[in-house]
This record gives C-alpha cells, structure tokens and sequence, in this order.
C-alpha cells in the first residue's frame, strides 16, 4: 500500500515544480516552448501578491505530482470558479490514485470557497487523461473554443 499526500507547495518546491512542468511539457510535445525559470516559478507562485498556487503530491514523502491553480470569475453565476492550469503525474507514479487525490482536493477547495465551478483544458489528443476526467464525471465543455497572444503577437497588440 503507498502513502498519497497532498499538501500546499513553498517555496523549497520550487525547483521540484519547474522540474514537473518540463515533464508535462515533455509530455506534451512542447518541452521546446517552456521558458520558465526557476526565478519566474518562485515569484509567479510564491511572492506575497502571487494569484496562483501550487500542490505537490508525495507518495512515502516523495514528490511524484503536482497541480497550479488560481480562482477566476463567472459572470454568468456572480461567483468565483477554481481554474486548474496544470495537472501532472510522473509517468512511473501514474495508477496510484494521485491524480484522482489531486483532484479532490482541488475540488474541496473551490467548494469550500464557494466556488460555482473546477475547469481546465486538456489536449485533445490525450485520451488517457480525457478518459480519466470523464470517469470522475467531468464533462467536455466542446462549444468553447479557447484563443491566445502571446510572445510578439501579444505585445504588437499591446503598443497598437
């Protein structure tokens, strides 16, 4: 039997955190588009006016997961929603439960801050995780297409 804990991630994570988002990147098929340092991840998740927050997963007292978030707001329901940014299992820890335990205590969160939803994106090529999300009831949200700037996109746009 393993030992599955979550708990709030400090700062000491951090290299742990940085490390984490290079596997999913990994994973992904994206390590080349990860520009984060480890100077960013500890001011972005830890400096006293950071929005978004981090989890670790241990198993026996090791880290083998990770999850960011941050709240966001729905008009629509006039209350706030948990954004979950970032889900990861090392591959050799996947199958314990420490996705499923991650998620629940995301959940708990929104829930006890009233929060009126728990989203997140996935690829949708990656049928593992879309088979998971679906067997803990979650539900594809298809009629929203998400955009993005960013780089010089983003910035032209910004100085037009």
């Amino acid at each position: 039997m393993v030992n599955l804990h979550v708990r709030p991630a400090t700062i000491d994570d951090a290299p742990c955190i940085l490390a984490f988002i290079r596997e999913l990147a990994d994973y992904e098929k994206a390590l080349d588009e990860v520009t984060a340092s480890l100077a960013d991840i500890e001011h972005s998740l830890f400096d006293e006016q950071a929005t978004a927050r981090a989890l670790i997963c241990e198993c026996d007292g090791r880290p083998i997961g990770y999850a960011v978030y941050f709240f966001s707001y729905s008009t629509w329901q006039g209350r706030n929603g948990l954004y979950l940014e970032d889900l990861y299992v090392s591959t050799d820890h996947r199958g314990l439960g420490a996705g499923k335990l991650l998620l629940k205590h995301l959940a708990r969160q929104a829930w006890s801050n009233d929060c009126g939803r728990l989203e997140w994106s996935v690829l949708d090529w990656n049928t593992p995780a879309i088979d998971f999300y679906r067997s803990i009831g979650a539900q594809p949200q298809s009629e929203w297409v998400r955009y993005r700037m960013e780089g010089d996109v983003l910035r032209r746009f910004a100085d037009a």
